[in-house]
């Protein structure tokens, strides 16, 4: 596949990235065809290891459920595409929500993160291009949630996922993995894969229990297995205006976290709650609603959070 028509994605300049006023530049779009680029594992090691390092990878991580993960993953990275950047979302979660929401029939998934996590096929032969230009998937099936049995006796068990993706890494811009609700081993291949951690928070008070348990397995992940991981941020979720706990919640936790919290807040908006029932992101499903504001705005201050990341 040629360089221009893997960079056919509707594009958005910097200042429309991070404004309500680019979410025109999000269109509905005939599924791609062919696989996603990158190089194949018979390449010199050097040169893959090299390569990988172009990619940001992002681990979208909370052990909590509900609290928006696979909404964000699918939604900031379509906001992301939309921008011109290529992203890769790896469904990590047995329930493969992220593969139902961009479209994904599971009798049309074939091999998926279960073969690549297990070493059986490399990132380009489990991804599937997805409605949206510059968005890829490696999907998931019900046969994941085996995974976290067979890797509990497994040497270097920890590090499947990170092998997987350096062995033959993707040609994209963005990776961005869709955590399971459970701190087990899939969500730890996620963290030691990683450059950073990105935490959906729920503006709800059971969103905060846990927090502090999540920030401890960072640290430690971080401590033990892979030293380059750093705080993406945390985003918002789910704010309802009317009701005083968000405000009070958010509150919170910008008191505690100050910086790392994104300003950008996700609302509770319908629309966003209908898009998966329609394989649809809901940037293509409501171009116009509030929740796909909020991920495009998210989506622009991602970019200038990373434009200052030394590369």
């Amino acid at each position: 596949m040629s360089a221009n028509s893997m960079r056919d994605a509707p594009k958005l300049n910097d200042r429309q990235a991070g404004s309500a006023n680019g979410a025109s530049a999000v269109r509905a779009s005939d599924r791609q065809s062919g696989p996603i680029p990158g190089h194949g594992p018979d390449q010199d090691g050097a040169a893959d290891e090299a390569r990988s390092r172009n990619a940001r990878i992002i681990a979208i991580a909370n052990q909590k459920g509900g609290v928006g993960k696979t909404t964000t993953a699918i939604n900031l990275g379509t906001a992301l595409a939309a921008t011109g950047k290529q992203v890769l979302i790896i469904d990590l979660d047995p329930q493969g929500n992220a593969s139902t929401g961009l479209g994904i029939p599971r009798a049309n998934r074939g091999k998926g993160s279960y073969q690549l996590i297990h070493g059986e096929a490399t990132v380009q032969d489990v991804t599937l291009p997805s409605t949206v230009p510059g968005l890829w998937l490696t999907p998931s099936a019900v046969d994941l949630s085996g995974a976290e049995v067979e890797l509990v006796t497994a040497p270097r068990r920890e590090y499947y996922l990170r092998t997987a993706i350096r062995k033959a890494p993707p040609d994209v811009d963005y990776v961005l993995i869709d955590c399971p609700p459970a701190l087990g081993l899939l969500t730890l291949n996620a963290l030691v894969a990683a450059d950073a951690v990105l935490v959906p928070l729920q503006c709800e008070f059971y969103a905060l229990e846990g927090l502090s348990h999540l920030m401890r397995t960072i640290e430690r992940v971080k401590k033990a297995y892979n030293p380059s991981l750093e705080m993406q941020g945390m985003v918002l979720t789910m704010y309802d205006r009317r009701n005083n706990l968000s405000d009070l919640v958010a509150q919170d936790v910008r008191e505690h976290f100050g910086a790392q919290v994104f300003t950008t807040v996700i609302p509770r908006n319908v629309r966003v709650s209908e898009a998966p029932s329609h394989g649809k992101p809901v940037l293509l499903y409501d171009v116009n609603c509030a929740g796909s504001k909020a991920y495009i705005h998210l989506a622009g201050e991602l970019l200038k959070r990373d434009s200052r990341v030394p590369a």
